[in-house]
């Protein structure tokens, strides 16, 4: 009795397997991962095709662990090895320009940490935009996301797509630009190794630059030094520092921040101080809001020796002239930021001596090896 009932369960339990087995098999086979570039919705059974860019770990400075949150990495574009390498190509890529004679470099020079020396940038056609370059460091941690002076981008790979479409800029099409590289010897297969596709579109294209941009990160500068106890200050940048820091001084950190935001700027908008009347209006163009006229993003204070000249218009040619702004030739206006609280005297009234001072502490936030950095200079 108890051998047949055995029997007759073995027999179930293979016809079980044999059910099972045959129901596995008619599942579509394929990449189940999302995370790979060969996923397919479709597929039930991960085959083990999955293919994979090499991922990448972004050196982050010890104060940028310390006092930031983690930098924004969006889930669809990962950095990875050969992303960041074709962004790099990309960046000093002159094919992207509707002459093939300019690329994002030119606009955004290393050696001037990723700006333009000009007061204006001259785009292909020579002719000039109406506002200095923005450096690029540091933007993963743009957490508002975003960007340029006006804010009109909302992401990384936002700014890298607008400049080549830009009449006044590189003035090309994006199919245009596209067929150029689908046509070139060496982009299919780089795209092939990025992204998993040799078909090449506008959007991969500024994936992959955005992917460079958030490596260009500056964070090595005698301030950062001196915060982590590598060195001392010299008794005039300890003095500045204590201007920038002083509310009754010059009153600089509202804006810019203070140790514990190694950035050095809110990455907000204000208007301090430069017009009555705006013939550009900034954020307030984008937005529609009349209370945001005037108003500019606040650029970070890091590396100013190699990004004159200052300001949305780059009105300024020297840092003297920036902080004589702040010290006596404050103009007030109706959208004018609350925290120019010495708009009816005109400024902080900072002494000589003072100003002195506070130069050279602005100037301890210089990276030098930022710009000579092998990593981002063109490949």
């Amino acid at each position: 009795m108890e051998n047949r009932k055995t029997t007759k369960m073995k027999k179930y339990f293979f016809l079980y397997l044999i059910v099972f087995f045959s129901i596995i098999s008619c599942k579509k086979k394929g990449c189940t991962d999302p995370a790979s570039y060969n996923y397919d919705e479709n597929a039930q059974v991960n085959d083990g095709s999955c293919e994979y860019a090499t991922p990448y770990d972004l050196e982050i400075p010890p104060l940028f662990s310390q006092y930031l949150p983690n930098p924004i990495i969006p889930n669809n574009n990962p950095l990875t090895i050969e992303g960041i390498q074709l962004g790099r190509k990309l960046f000093y890529e002159p094919m992207l320009s509707g002459n093939n004679t300019q690329s994002c470099s030119d606009c955004h020079s290393p050696s001037s940490a990723f700006t333009d020396t000009n007061q204006f940038s001259i785009g292909i056609d020579g002719n000039f935009g109406g506002r200095n370059s923005m450096p690029i460091f540091n933007v993963a941690w743009n957490f508002n996301e975003n960007f340029f002076w006006d804010g009109r981008a909302s992401s990384v790979e936002d700014q890298a797509f607008g400049p080549v479409v830009n009449p006044i800029e590189m003035h090309e099409t994006w199919p245009n630009a596209v067929n150029k590289l689908q046509n070139d010897n060496e982009y299919p297969d780089l795209f092939k190794a990025a992204f998993g596709t040799d078909i090449i579109d506008s959007v991969l294209v500024s994936k992959a630059i955005a992917q460079f941009e958030r490596t260009l990160i500056s964070g090595n500068s005698k301030f950062d030094k001196f915060l982590n106890n590598q060195i001392s200050l010299t008794p005039s940048e300890i003095s500045g520092y204590n201007i920038f820091m002083d509310e009754n001084g010059g009153d600089c950190f509202h804006c810019h921040g203070d140790p514990t935001n190694p950035l050095w700027t809110d990455n907000e908008f204000h208007n301090n101080g430069l017009d009555a009347l705006f013939s550009d209006q900034g954020l307030g163009d984008i937005n529609g809001n009349s209370n945001d006229i005037g108003k500019f993003k606040t650029p970070s204070l890091r590396n100013l020796v190699f990004t004159a000249p200052y300001m949305h218009d780059g009105r300024f040619a020297t840092l003297d002239e920036v902080i004589t702004h702040y010290s006596i030739g404050l103009v007030n206006s109706s959208t004018i930021d609350p925290l120019m609280k010495n708009i009816s005297q005109g400024g902080a009234q900072l002494s000589p001596q003072e100003m002195i001072d506070l130069k050279a502490f602005l100037l301890t936030l210089t990276d030098s090896t930022f710009i000579t950095n092998p990593n981002f200079i063109e490949p």
